[in-house]
């Protein structure tokens, strides 16, 4: 099945009870049971629910995978993942990242005496210099939030390989239309469902896809006993979302690169983020591994200015100065100040997000209005 088909079938299948095309909203905490233990395969709400199961479902088909599961946000995804670990543990992660994961990663995993390696994985042969005895995990985002390098996940998972190591990518900015993680040997996929998945800015959810069994037998028994799950009607939602998944993300695609090329030639800004440019360091990895270059782009105008960049998303009128990202709707943000407030200011310019940078989340609005928005609010 291709991938058009499945956004809209796999992994589903009409209702069992009375044929219903889209799964029900289950609005129930509990189930009967004929008598202890003798049930239809549901008993808890936290544990099971017929509607979660069917989004999960839909995640595990979308990603080639054999589970997945569903969490209450993208952090409680991550932080499922996280507890695969124990104290000693060591993790290397890029150094560019989403705010929100590093805070994770910083303030609450490293206090219980994991270990983080921060390190540009743009060269995946440099990556093997950090593995140890201790390191039990290589965390992989790609594209990167919000600078747009590109990591090979195929020669990083390959690397972990050889040393045993588990390979997580965080496939938010791609999704599984562009990219597929499993497929290049990562182990498991990580995708905020809040972003492009959902797609219409109405929920908060994380989704982990695995294709090993005892994998995913030891992230269900953590996503069971933390409860980090989300509910039926967040569910229903992201299985909505989904079904147009396959032409939203055409839509963001032609979307931005056209603003990428505008904003590339327009004379006040010095540097476009996209990786779908030649002259992008990682493009042909890029080209080798995504099916496209998506709808995320950040630039910087000239003279490195905080005061304009405030002023430019000030002025915006189509774009929504909003934090996220992935909706139908295009979105402008100021990273330093926003998704990535919490990495300190030393390392957040280490790695480029400085203070005058601009992230901008394409949305499937026409092109020509946005376009025309961008021009208005950079003449200002």
């Amino acid at each position: 099945m291709k991938f058009n088909t499945k956004t809209i079938h796999g992994g589903q299948e009409p209702d069992k009870a009375y044929g219903s095309v889209m799964p029900p909203i289950y609005q129930t905490s509990t189930f009967a049971q004929s008598t202890p233990g003798g049930h239809k395969g549901y008993e808890y709400g936290r544990t099971h629910n017929p509607t979660r199961n069917a989004l999960e479902n839909a995640f595990a088909s979308l990603e080639n995978g054999t589970h997945g599961l569903a969490f209450g946000s993208g952090l409680a995804a991550i932080d499922a993942v996280m507890k695969l670990l124990k104290s000693g543990d060591e993790v290397i992660s890029t150094n560019d990242l989403y705010g929100g994961t590093y805070r994770l990663f910083t303030k609450i995993f490293e206090a219980f005496g994991i270990k983080f390696h921060f390190v540009g994985m743009e060269n995946a042969a440099g990556i093997e210099s950090y593995i140890n005895e201790n390191t039990k995990l290589i965390w992989i985002e790609t594209p990167t939030n919000p600078m747009m390098n590109i990591i090979d996940i195929e020669a990083t998972s390959a690397i972990a390989k050889k040393h045993n190591l588990l390979v997580a990518v965080d496939n938010t900015f791609a999704t599984p239309y562009l990219q597929r993680p499993l497929d290049l040997g990562a182990d498991i996929v990580m995708h905020s469902v809040t972003k492009y998945i959902g797609g219409h800015s109405d929920l908060i959810m994380g989704a982990l896809i695995v294709k090993d069994k005892a994998l995913a037998d030891r992230l269900y028994f953590i996503q069971n006993a933390s409860g980090a799950i989300c509910g039926p009607m967040d569910s229903f939602l992201a299985l909505r979302g989904i079904k147009t998944l396959h032409v939203r993300m055409q839509r963001h695609c032609e979307n931005g690169k056209a603003i990428a090329e505008y904003l590339a030639k327009h004379p006040k800004i010095s540097t476009v983020y996209w990786p779908g440019f030649e002259t992008h360091p990682n493009h042909e990895i890029a080209k080798k591994q995504m099916d496209d270059f998506g709808g995320m782009i950040s630039f910087v105008t000239k003279g490195n200015d905080y005061d304009q960049a405030i002023r430019i998303i000030e002025n915006l009128q189509v774009f929504t100065l909003a934090e996220s990202l992935g909706g139908v709707e295009s979105l402008a943000g100021h990273p330093a100040s926003m998704t990535h407030a919490s990495i300190p200011k030393e390392e957040r310019e280490k790695t480029g997000v400085v203070d005058s940078l601009i992230r901008l989340s394409v949305g499937i609005e026409d092109v020509d209005d946005l376009i025309a928005d961008l021009a208005q609010a950079l003449s200002k």
